[in-house]
């Protein structure tokens, strides 16, 4: 059963009375609370002094900018549109130069190119010649020949066959690729393509002469007598070795025998 409240307070109030007295602690002293206080000033004033600083800067950036945009819109400096242009048609004009130095450059080299090509086919054509001088002289020596061994008309051995064979084809070759054979007989003479090694005696008919060419051998001693122009001129007699061209080039003169 529960205590009265009159006698629960009358029992408190006995106790306090009988409980010994504490002795005065003396005054109470807070510490760490005006050191808290100081840190938080602190933290106030630099951020204080961030926040001045932001703004200074802010300022600097907004000046800037300002300014850069006075010295574009105001008339700053402004590139030299003169000097670029010059400079870009020196520029152009050397490049013009360079390319046509260059295609110059490359004309000259295909030419020299193409003529040392040319040198070359005619230095191999020029080495062939005397296998072509050796298959002259064995056609002449075993060609056809009668019953006496003279002339033409006989009949052609195997060898002799074999040998104008190879020399034919050898020839077709070399014409093809612009060689020209100078052995003609009765033209008149050149000494750009016959080199005159013999003289006949104009006095003398060659075997098988031709009645033109007695014709106009005699108008022309009578055109000369009676002070006109001459036709007698200097006709090639013989070949004792045929000439070459190489593509209008003369390769190799033709040796011959003259007669006038």
């Amino acid at each position: 059963m529960s205590s009265r409240p009159d006698q629960v307070a009358a029992r408190w109030a006995a106790e306090a009375e009988s409980a010994p007295e504490e002795p005065d602690a003396g005054p109470v002293t807070v510490v760490g609370a005006p050191r808290f206080a100081a840190a938080e000033g602190r933290a106030g004033e630099g951020a204080a002094d961030d926040a001045s600083g932001g703004a200074g800067a802010a300022d600097d950036a907004s000046g800037g900018a300002g300014a850069s945009g006075d010295a574009g819109c105001d008339g700053g400096p402004l590139p030299d549109v003169a000097g670029i242009s010059a400079q870009r048609d020196e520029y152009l004009e050397s490049l013009q130069r360079l390319k046509a130095d260059f295609d110059n450059y490359r004309k000259r080299v295909t030419r020299l190119q193409e003529e040392q090509s040319a040198r070359a086919e005619a230095n191999l054509v020029a080495k062939l010649l005397p296998v072509i001088d050796n298959l002259d002289l064995a056609w002449a020596h075993l060609g056809p020949r009668d019953g006496d061994g003279h002339g033409e008309g006989g009949a052609v051995s195997e060898e002799a066959r074999a040998i104008a064979q190879a020399r034919s084809q050898l020839l077709d070759v070399l014409v093809r690729e612009g060689l020209e054979r100078v052995d003609g007989v009765g033209v008149p003479f050149d000494p750009t393509v016959h080199d005159a090694v013999a003289h006949a005696d104009p006095d003398d008919e060659r075997p098988g002469a031709s009645e033109a060419q007695t014709e106009g051998r005699v108008r022309g001693e009578s055109d000369e007598t009676a002070g006109g122009p001459s036709l007698h001129t200097v006709s090639v007699d013989g070949v004792l070795r045929a000439g070459y061209r190489w593509r209008g080039q003369v390769l190799r003169p033709a040796m011959v025998r003259v007669r006038g």
